[in-house]
């Protein structure tokens, strides 16, 4: 048990979204401050809070990271000291488990449930746990794609995270090799705690996850590995745009990309737009919140 401190700064949704995305891209962050937003109320679903907690009392700098995550128009960030408990429980009751499709998604301090496959997910880790309507998205696209009867032997996951979605994948085909990569080196111990935590295979065999640090798909085992029948990547809509070729390079004829963190409205217009001129054909899509999350397949080569 240790002394917690939670800081709080409230504005709209959409603002909220923005920073915690803003979080996802930073290489050199504090991970004792763990973050997360939610909204304050189910009847004002547009007024959000980012939390951070910190298991110290917080200083400048904690102050000055959640800032600097609202683009230089940051609200006004409150501290606050909680009770002598445990912080990363404290920190993980804002995190309520969440069912996405056919995924049921929790922090360890929350059981298992049947009918459904399961999955923990410590809320204090890298982006992918669940929360996000973009990760719950892919997880309900990842499901309608095995309902319509596709069948992938060959899985990427770029931009892991946790590698939950990746696990996801692996959990609908069983018999599939996966590559999981990420541009930041504290995924690889995430991934690996993650993959121990749920039973998950890791290794270069069908049936296992192979984590690669990478900056988009600029690593030779990526590369090796291909061509993948599904490339999944929940990242930024602007590299989404700037990957569109190598992605269409690195996907096999025929196959499929699932592609997440792009707001529905001219964000989603671009990457379509990016994918068509790669050689893309749109197949499904679907939207939670504000969050478009885009199914395409290679088109045919005459």
């Amino acid at each position: 048990m240790t002394s917690a401190w939670k800081l709080s700064a409230f504005a709209p949704k959409k603002t909220v979204q923005a920073a915690l995305l803003a979080h996802d891209e930073i290489e050199e962050w504090d991970y004792d401050l763990v973050i997360s937003g939610r909204e304050i109320d189910e009847d004002r679903p547009q007024e959000w809070v980012l939390e951070g907690w910190y298991p110290h009392k917080p200083a400048a700098a904690q102050t000055q990271a959640i800032a600097a995550l609202f683009d230089g128009k940051a609200p006004k960030i409150t501290s606050e000291k909680l009770p002598d408990e445990d912080w990363l429980t404290l920190s993980q009751q804002g995190t309520p488990p969440i069912s996405a499709g056919r995924f049921y998604i929790h922090t360890p301090d929350f059981p298992p449930i049947e009918d459904a496959i399961n999955f923990a997910i410590p809320a204090s880790q890298a982006f992918g746990t669940g929360q996000h309507e973009t990760t719950a998205g892919c997880l309900e696209m990842l499901g309608a794609m095995k309902s319509s009867g596709a069948h992938f032997r060959n899985l990427a996951d770029i931009g892991t995270g946790t590698g939950l979605l990746g696990f996801a994948a692996m959990k609908l085909w069983p018999g599939a090799k996966c590559t999981a990569s990420d541009i930041d080196p504290v995924c690889a111990g995430v991934v690996a705690d993650n993959a121990a935590l749920n039973s998950m295979k890791l290794g270069a065999k069908a049936g296992a996850m192979t984590m690669v640090i990478a900056d988009g798909m600029d690593d030779p085992l990526l590369v090796a590995r291909g061509p993948y029948d599904l490339l999944i990547a929940n990242i930024l809509a602007g590299p989404l745009v700037e990957l569109a070729p190598d992605f269409a390079a690195s996907v096999s004829a025929k196959g499929s990309v699932l592609l997440a963190g792009l707001l529905a409205g001219e964000q989603e217009r671009a990457v379509k737009r990016a994918y068509r001129r790669a050689g893309f054909r749109l197949t499904a899509r679907l939207q939670r919140g504000d969050w478009a999350i885009l199914w395409f397949r290679r088109r045919s080569v005459r």
